[in-house]
C-alpha cells in the first residue's frame, strides 16, 4: 500500500508539472531514438554493401595467370577449359564454373571507328556474374555447341552502333568479324570496367576464340561455391590444382570477394561505435538534464517533503518517490525515442527502390530502451537521495 501510494504521489506530481517534465523528457527521447536509427543506419549500410557484392556474383572465386614480363610464361602456363572441367569435377563445393577471354577490337558507329572489347565466353558465365539480358535471349546450347557467330551487347554499345532501332536480328562488325546481334545485357552492378565487362562490350560464345584469335586458353576463370561459409576452401582447391596441372613457376592469381564484406562491416561497425557515442552523449546531457531539474524541484517542494515527514512519511518513502518520477520520465522519453525511431523508417518505405527494406533491430530497441531507464535512474538519485536527507524541521521553515 505504501509503495502504491508513493507512486500516486510522483505521478501527480508529475502531472502538476506537464510542462517541465515533458521538456526533461525531451533529452531522453532523442537519445534512444538516436541509437535505434544509429543501429539501424549502420544495418543498411552493410546490407546494401553485401547487396551490391552479390549483384556482381555470389559466392565466386576467380583467378587469372600472372604474366610478368614476356619469358615468365609459356603456352603450358596458360588456363585451359580441361581446367575448369577439373575445378567442376575435382572441387567439392563448386556449383558452377566459367571461362572468359576478352580482346581489344573496334567497331564502326555512325561513320567513326570506336573501340570496344570483345568477350568470349562459356555457358555458365551468365549465372555466375548475374548479367541481366534486357532484350532478346542469351546464348542457348546450340549456340555454343555450333559455334554460331552470333553476340550480345551492353546497352551502352547497342544505344551507339543502333541508336533507336532494336538491335535483335541486326548485323555487327567487330574488327573483320561480323556476328549476329541476338540479344542487350547489363550487369545487374556495374563494374565500371573494373572486370572484363567494359561499358562498350560484345560476348559471344567461347567456341568462335580459335577460329578469331588462334587460341582457346581462359584468362579468367570462375567459380562460384555453394555457400559463403565454402568460398575460402574453394580458393585454396583451385589454386592447388592449377598449381599441380601446370609447371612448378607458373604463378596463378586466386581470389575472392569475401574481403569485401569483412571491410564492410568494419566501416559499419566503426561508423556505429561514432553514431552511438553521439547518441550517448545525448542520453548523458538528459541525464544532467533531469538530474538539474529534479534538484530545482526538490528546492521547490522542500516545504512539501517538511509536512510529509512530519507526519510520518520515512526517509526511504521520500527516496523512492523521486526515483520513481526520474523513472516515469526515463520510460516515457525511451518509449517515444524508440516509437519515433521505428516510425522514420515506416515512412521512408514507399520512397525506397524496389526491393529494398530497411531491417530493425530488436536488440537496439532493448537496449535503447534500458540504457535510458538507467541513465534517468542514476542522474535521479542525487536529487532523489537530496530530498530524503532534509531534515523535517528545516524543510518546515524554508518559504
Amino acid at each position: 500500500m505504501i509503495q502504491g501510494e508513493v507512486w500516486k504521489i510522483a505521478i501527480d506530481a508529475l502531472r502538476a508539472n506537464k510542462v517541465k517534465a515533458f521538456l526533461t523528457m525531451l533529452g531522453v527521447v532523442i537519445g534512444s531514438a538516436c541509437i535505434v536509427l544509429v543501429v539501424t543506419i549502420s544495418l543498411i549500410g552493410k546490407n546494401y554493401i553485401i547487396a551490391q557484392i552479390e549483384g556482381v556474383g555470389s559466392n565466386i572465386v576467380y583467378g587469372e595467370l600472372v604474366r610478368t614480363g614476356p619469358q615468365s610464361t609459356t603456352l603450358s602456363d596458360e588456363i585451359t577449359l580441361s581446367n575448369l572441367e577439373a575445378v567442376r569435377d575435382t572441387i567439392p563445393g563448386v556449383v558452377r564454373v566459367a571461362g572468359t577471354h576478352d580482346m581489344q577490337m573496334t567497331v564502326v558507329a555512325a561513320g567513326v571507328e570506336r573501340p570496344v572489347t570483345l568477350v568470349a565466353v562459356t555457358p555458365e558465365f551468365q549465372a555466375i556474374r548475374n548479367l541481366i539480358v534486357t532484350q532478346g535471349r542469351y546464348f542457348d546450347d546450340d549456340d555454343m555447341r555450333s559455334r554460331s557467330k552470333v553476340c550480345l551487347l551492353t546497352e551502352e554499345l547497342a544505344r551507339v552502333v543502333f541508336p533507336r532501332v532494336n538491335p535483335v536480328g541486326m548485323e555487327i562488325r567487330v574488327g573483320e568479324l561480323r556476328f549476329t546481334v541476338i540479344g542487350v545485357f547489363k550487369e545487374r552492378v556495374a563494374t565500371f570496367g573494373q572486370s572484363e565487362i567494359a561499358r562498350e562490350s560484345a560476348i559471344v560464345p567461347f567456341g568462335l576464340l580459335k577460329s578469331y584469335a588462334g587460341t582457346d586458353t581462359v584468362k579468367v576463370l570462375y567459380a562460384q561455391a555453394a555457400t559463403p561459409e565454402s568460398v575460402p576452401a574453394v580458393t585454396k582447391d583451385v589454386e592447388q590444382l592449377l598449381r599441380s596441372r601446370h609447371r612448378a613457376g607458373a604463378v596463378y592469381n586466386i581470389q575472392n570477394l569475401t574481403a569485401i564484406p569483412d571491410v564492410a562491416h568494419n566501416i559499419s561497425l566503426a561508423v556505429s561505435f561514432v553514431l552511438l557515442a553521439v547518441g550517448s552523449v545525448t542520453l548523458i546531457i538528459s541525464g544532467v538534464g533531469i538530474m538539474n531539474i529534479m534538484l530545482v524541484t526538490v528546492t521547490e517542494r522542500t516545504r512539501e517533503i517538511g509536512i510529509r515527514k512530519a507526519i510520518g512519511a520515512p526517509r526511504r518513502e521520500i527516496l523512492y518517490q523521486f526515483l520513481i518520477e526520474a523513472l516515469i520520465i526515463s520510460i516515457a522519453g525511451a518509449t517515444l525515442g524508440i516509437t519515433i525511431a521505428l516510425a522514420i523508417p515506416v515512412i521512408a518505405q514507399p520512397f525506397l527502390p524496389e526491393g529494398m527494406t530497411i531491417p530493425i533491430s530488436g536488440l537496439s530497441i532493448v537496449a535503447a530502451f534500458l540504457v535510458s531507464c538507467f541513465t534517468g535512474m542514476i542522474f535521479g538519485y542525487l536529487p532523489a537521495r537530496q530530498a530524503a536527507k532534509l531534515q523535517p524541521t528545516e524543510a518546515l521553515r524554508y518559504e
